[in-house]
């Protein structure tokens, strides 16, 4: 069985895929604690599913991309087998990962999107850069920057690792704490392969609206 916290129809608001229709399975539980965290409710918060059930509940929305969220997915074990099954329907299928679990068991097909967390998470010493040796051509590494000490370890990571060699990089603002303006001319000046992203439906409903 799966803690679900919920399961809901919406936009896609970041990564490549941002716009796009998706199914999002927000699972419940988080090991980590980020300053900025904007789904604490996600934490505890959550009723028992099957996989099956899961996935019926998916297949009711008559939507191809589906995102697997939280809180973190990956403490529940049977996250694994639930993307997988989901690959096996024919769904397109994401992850999005806060970065301190192992991904190397996560089937192939999946989309990972890899936060590496920056120093004013207060969680960086989670970081598992053991993971970046198992991203493939289709993932995404996500970069959360608050302040200027954030960016400059953000482009640090980007050359120590040649992420955007392997994958596409992620950047984007803590809302409310730096402003997109700032960032994106940071990343002009400094010429970096990086793809900026906002949190679109942040900006399309209310900033704490749940289900979206």
């Amino acid at each position: 069985m799966l803690k679900i916290n919920e399961i809901y129809h919406s936009i896609q608001g970041e990564s490549t895929k941002a716009g796009l229709p998706c199914v999002f399975i927000r699972l419940t539980y988080c090991n980590l604690r980020c300053t900025y965290c904007d789904t604490e409710y996600a934490f505890y918060e959550g009723y028992d599913k099957s996989i099956d059930e899961v996935i019926d509940e998916v297949k009711k929305y008559n939507c191809n991309l589906v995102e697997v969220t939280g809180g973190e997915p990956l403490v529940q074990n049977e996250s694994i087998e639930l993307m997988k099954r989901l690959c096996d329907e024919g769904f397109e299928v994401m992850l999005e990962t806060g970065g301190s679990l192992p991904i190397s068991e996560i089937d192939k097909r999946v989309r990972i999107i890899l936060d590496l967390k920056c120093p004013s998470s207060g969680m960086m010493k989670k970081n598992l850069y053991e993971n970046i040796e198992y991203l493939k051509s289709i993932d995404e590494v996500k970069f959360v920057i608050g302040t200027r000490e954030d960016y400059e370890w953000s482009k640090e990571q980007v050359e120590k690792y040649q992420l955007d060699k392997k994958c596409t990089v992620l950047f984007s603002v803590v809302f409310g704490e730096l402003e997109p303006v700032t960032l994106v001319n940071w990343i002009l000046e400094d010429k970096l392969n990086v793809r900026y992203q906002l949190q679109m439906h942040k900006i399309i409903w209310e900033p704490d609206k749940k289900g979206v």
